[in-house]
């Protein structure tokens, strides 16, 4: 897959769980590995962009384990990028689907 596909498209998955609740950096990565094939090196890099770009804040949260945590909130302008992807994407989607819906099975 193209990269720069594949980056936006993680881009909108991550504003996506991070839109369902606050997380940290590794849960982030825990949560899109379940069913996307990520690392660290992937993942770290969009969230600082969005966090630059104000589509998320961060706090901290101490653990038990020792050094705090970075926790990603969303910000209003995040939740305007994610809408905004969301809808770009169904739209893509229908159209590869038109285009090729009806005979990707029979390729495969």
């Amino acid at each position: 897959m193209n990269t720069q596909l594949k980056k936006g498209i993680l881009e909108m998955c991550i504003l996506y769980v991070i839109d369902e609740k606050d997380m940290y950096g590794f849960e982030v990565i825990e949560r899109l590995a379940k069913d996307i094939d990520v690392n660290e090196n992937t993942i770290y890099p969009i969230l600082r962009r969005l966090t630059a770009q104000h589509l998320f804040k961060t706090y901290e949260k101490q653990t038990s384990l020792g050094a705090p945590r970075k926790y990603y909130q969303i910000t209003e302008q995040g939740k305007q990028r994610l809408n905004e992807s969301l809808d770009e994407w169904k739209s893509f989607l229908e159209g590869v689907f038109n285009i090729v819906g009806g005979h990707f099975n029979e390729q495969n």
